[in-house]
């Protein structure tokens, strides 16, 4: 009977019983009258423990052993570079330097970011909706790829457009928009009125000019001949 008895006395010695839910209460452990229960750690606490420790070996190893895991100033200065390339891209395509491309793969890039940005407020099919329509030969702030480009780097924050000089690159905006120009006469459903001025491209006028200054000359002749 007395060794039966010795766990007993020996678990009541190093800790005490609660109650209640006849479970062990840790000894000394006791606030304001309540005892907390020696309850083991549940195996999925020390389980996520030991995964983080495995990580934490893994990290270490792979930044400052074997190197398969980029450094954070690492990341940063691969990150840097990047932006620095895209601000150059920007510099070489910029308004001054872009051209109305007519190639399938720059124009189907185009339509991407058209299809992505541009046809929120401008329409699937360049109609105008928020925005004027692409499609006719009226442009609110002139109809060449130099100010488009400008309207697209600079933004209308009067209209609601934001700048996109810090989403989109030079190619990307060259592309766009010689996808906008292409949209020309195209004719689609639904237009929206013409906004702003009737655009005349400068060859265009020059060859105006010329017809013009012909038919005067022709005038003349004609009229000499009859004299």
């Amino acid at each position: 009977m007395d060794t039966n008895n010795e766990p007993i006395q020996n678990q009541d010695q190093n800790s005490d019983i609660d109650g209640f839910s006849n479970e062990r209460l840790i000894s000394d452990h006791e606030y304001d009258g309540i005892q907390e229960l020696d309850n083991d750690m549940p195996p999925w606490w020390k389980y996520l423990f030991y995964i983080t420790i495995i990580l934490a070996i893994v990290y270490f190893l792979g930044v400052h052993v074997f190197g398969f895991i980029d450094h954070q100033n690492e990341k940063y200065e691969k990150e840097m570079a990047n932006a620095k390339l895209s601000v150059s891209e920007l510099d070489i395509i910029n308004a001054k330097t872009a051209v109305v491309l007519k190639d399938e793969g720059s124009l189907a890039d185009g339509k991407e970011t058209f299809d992505k940005i541009c046809s929120v407020c401008h329409g699937k099919f360049g109609e105008g909706l928020i925005g004027p329509n692409f499609t006719d030969e009226y442009w609110i702030h002139g109809g060449s790829m130099e100010d488009l480009f400008t309207v697209v780097i600079e933004g209308v924050p009067a209209k609601g457009m934001i700048s996109y000089k810090t989403q989109l690159s030079g190619e990307k905006i060259q592309n766009a928009l010689s996808y906008i120009l292409n949209l020309q006469e195209t004719d689609p459903p639904n237009q929206k009125a013409a906004e702003g001025e009737l655009w005349i491209a400068p060859e265009e006028e020059i060859s105006s000019e010329a017809d013009s200054l012909e038919n005067v000359g022709d005038e003349e002749a004609v009229e000499s001949t009859t004299e």
